[in-house]
């Protein structure tokens, strides 16, 4: 699938060069991939299990300059190969609460893809009393609602049996653990990263107070617009939900109409 442009295209910002193979690394949990003086707001990015921050590269060209794309990096990978991988929800949740308050002051927006729309969500009801910074909008992408997750018990599979699973969501990242030193490599990471959401247990408590916006990859039978509307639950803001091409990593292909349908939810006109 190749992405398509958007009608309404956002200028790219001048762009400072990376200081490293993945982004300017800030407080071990974020990485930023170049200058954004002019920001206002920042976009923070939760990625999906057996996914790394670097991922999200491409968004900070564009997004305006009014804008800065920060992206969380788990423990585990990438430019953190090597610390042990968290795989408790709890555990991961207060750890980039506390980075946050450390780094992070003024508006922001979160959006999380699969796994990392659960994290989001979790990160943003802990930050509801903050003084610091105030979370506007959650967008969640191809990520069942807290409240209605189900596990399928992936994380307890053998390796050839994770690889299946993955296999079948699609995403350039199965096709690397057919590859037998990347699995090696990587199968742990990605088996912690299922075991966090599978084992993920809801907690109820206050609605968010910002809009959630929910997106559906058209071709995606594990996140539906019907399940998408289960997130209504977890805002008193408001929710809408969208539908873009593709499958449950619709994202890869499609950045160029993402994208822009998340700054016009950030800088409303």
């Amino acid at each position: 699938m190749t992405a398509r442009p958007s009608d309404r295209e956002t200028p790219p910002r001048e762009r400072a060069a990376p200081v490293s193979t993945y982004g300017r690394v800030t407080n071990d949990w974020f990485l930023r991939f170049g200058a954004a003086p002019r920001a206002t707001v920042r976009l923070v990015c939760f990625p999906h299990a057996g996914g790394g921050a670097a991922g999200y590269r491409r968004w900070a060209d564009l997004v305006p300059e009014s804008i800065e794309v920060v992206a969380v990096q788990y423990p585990g990978r990438q430019n953190r190969y090597g610390e042990p991988v968290i795989d408790d929800m709890t555990v991961l949740a207060d750890e980039i609460v506390a980075a946050v308050e450390r780094e992070l002051t003024g508006p922001v927006v979160f959006f999380g893809h699969s796994m990392g729309a659960v994290v989001a969500f979790e990160v943003a009801r802990r930050l509801r009393s903050s003084d610091s910074l105030t979370v506007r909008r959650l967008f969640v992408s191809a990520g069942p609602a807290p409240s209605a997750r189900r596990s399928l018990g992936v994380h307890l599979r053998d390796d050839d049996g994770v690889v299946a699973y993955l296999r079948e969501l699609g995403g350039g990242g199965a096709e690397l653990l057919e590859l037998d030193e990347i699995r090696e490599l990587t199968l742990p990471m990605v088996r912690g990263d299922l075991r966090l959401i599978e084992t993920y247990r809801y907690a109820a408590g206050e609605p968010l107070n910002c809009p959630v916006t929910a997106i559906v990859g058209d071709r995606d039978h594990t996140f539906t617009t019907a399940d998408a509307r289960r997130w209504v639950v977890h805002t008193n803001a408001g929710l809408d939900v969208h539908s873009l091409p593709g499958g449950h990593f619709y994202l890869d292909d499609q950045a160029d109409r993402l994208v822009p349908l998340l700054v016009e939810r950030i800088l409303p006109r």
